[in-house]
């Protein structure tokens, strides 16, 4: 097969020698789909850029979300040289060449210079030291690019002197315009050939892109080489078609829809029936279909809560470390703290006295009036709130051997309200046991008062 020449037999050449993810880099902003909040027109940066007062930047995101094209679009629209290497081969020598070569530009044409980083992060801080005096003195403007937190991975001098710019995933909807624009694109795209993409691989690719628009591309060259045209010259890509590019296979799973409601339930149901196959096959359902992570975590959270809650407390610390650990080390490999997650939880014992005690607060809240705090539990900072009564009568419990006080916490309306009944399941069980030994040392004095 010669060059260029991407499907063999029927003679006709691709656009260029280039990818297709590449061949479709945006050249200015009004190209870019997406990162509206980072360079959206009305955004800082895209200001400071069209003015000209551009300064150092590190551009912060996951992979595929326009970190290198946004630096070249900068280059462009400033006039500015621009220079690019990657912290993964280059060195100190590399630095000081292209600084030497900015210093000559400015001196000589008066041009600036762009030197774009791609993973900055991976820089050591005496390659990065050796970006600061240049950067202080103007003689480059650095744009740095990293996926992970430059708070951590990036020397605290240089970051002071840069702007930092996060980016987020393409939305599926930003997938889906991209691939459109390929499609119709006929000097850098596709638009040259008769294709039709059938709205399931369209949807299926756009949710296994995961953010990353250059995987969407990707896939989509790869399973247009995959197919022939039929006797009208089209060649269609179904949905096997793009599973087969992306090794993927499509999952009954609609993230904005129903089904999407339907398997957080089922995994919901599933834990508060204490039923651990179930949960974790409802889990893989989600992770495998592309649902954000994070949204499962938050949902676990939510669950050690509502269903767990004091029955055992570690319930939600396990949720939010998992929660943390998946936002760490991203997926695919945080799935397993979901899963151990999942598990936890399934087999805690349950109680949903938290969620009711709350409930029954909030309705008194909102559907009373609210009486005034207590003079006796109030604060007196003040001289005069002193003379008030503020603190007036405040027993202080640990002058108590059993560290108790006789003395009311509610407003006088509502003293007798009780809104937490723990269970005698996990550990509320000994909440239970100690709440009703307190109350029964009180009843005992105020018997005695009497």
């Amino acid at each position: 097969m010669k060059d260029g020449d991407l499907f063999s037999g029927d003679g006709r050449k691709t656009p260029g020698k280039r990818p297709l993810a590449d061949r479709m880099r945006p050249r200015n902003f009004d190209e870019f789909v997406g990162q509206d909040k980072a360079v959206g027109r009305d955004s800082v940066l895209r200001l400071a850029i069209e003015k000209g007062e551009l300064q150092s930047v590190i551009f912060w995101g996951p992979p595929g979300t326009g970190k290198t094209t946004i630096a070249h679009i900068i280059s462009g629209l400033t006039g500015a040289k621009f220079e690019a290497f990657s912290a993964v081969t280059a060195g100190v020598k590399q630095i000081r060449e292209v600084v030497a070569a900015a210093e000559m530009s400015m001196n000589m044409r008066g041009t600036k210079t762009i030197l774009f980083v791609d993973e900055i992060h991976r820089f050591n801080k005496a390659q990065q030291d050796a970006f600061l005096p240049h950067v202080e003195k103007g003689t480059i403007i650095l744009i740095g690019a990293t996926t992970e937190n430059p708070s951590f991975e990036v020397n605290s001098a240089l970051l002071s002197r840069s702007r930092v710019v996060m980016l987020g995933k393409l939305t599926g909807a930003d997938i889906k315009e991209i691939v459109r624009r390929a499609l119709v694109d006929k000097e850098r795209g596709l638009g040259g050939m008769k294709i039709d993409l059938s709205d399931e691989a369209m949807e299926h690719l756009a949710g296994q892109a995961d953010g990353d628009a250059r995987v969407a591309l990707n896939a989509l060259e790869l399973a247009l080489a995959a197919v022939t045209p039929d006797r009208g010259g089209v060649r269609r890509i179904d949905l096997a078609t793009v599973e087969g590019a992306m090794q993927k296979k499509a999952l009954l799973y609609d993230r904005a829809g129903e089904e999407h409601y339907n398997i957080i339930s089922a995994l919901h149901k599933s834990l508060r029936g204490s039923d651990p196959d179930a949960a974790l096959y409802w889990l893989a359902r989600m992770l495998e279909a592309g649902e954000d992570p994070l949204y499962v975590a938050r949902r676990l959270v939510r669950f050690a809560s509502e269903d767990i809650g004091n029955a055992d407390p570690q319930a939600l610390l396990v949720a939010v470390a998992a929660k943390e650990a998946v936002h760490f080390i991203g997926m695919p490999e945080g799935d397993t703290a979901l899963a151990q997650t999942v598990i936890y939880l399934a087999t805690a014992p349950k109680s949903n006295a938290v969620y009711l005690a709350y409930g029954r607060a909030k309705e008194d809240v909102n559907s009373q009036a609210t009486p005034p705090v207590p003079l006796h539990i109030r604060n007196a900072p003040t001289r005069l709130m002193t003379e008030q009564g503020f603190g007036k009568g405040y027993k202080y419990p640990h002058d108590d051997p059993e560290g108790l006080a006789e003395q009311a916490y509610l407003p006088e309306e509502i003293k007798h309200r009780r809104y937490y009944e723990p269970t005698e399941r996990g550990y509320e069980a000994e909440i239970k046991s100690r709440l009703d030994r307190w109350h029964r040392i009180l009843a005992r004095r105020k018997g005695k008062q009497e």
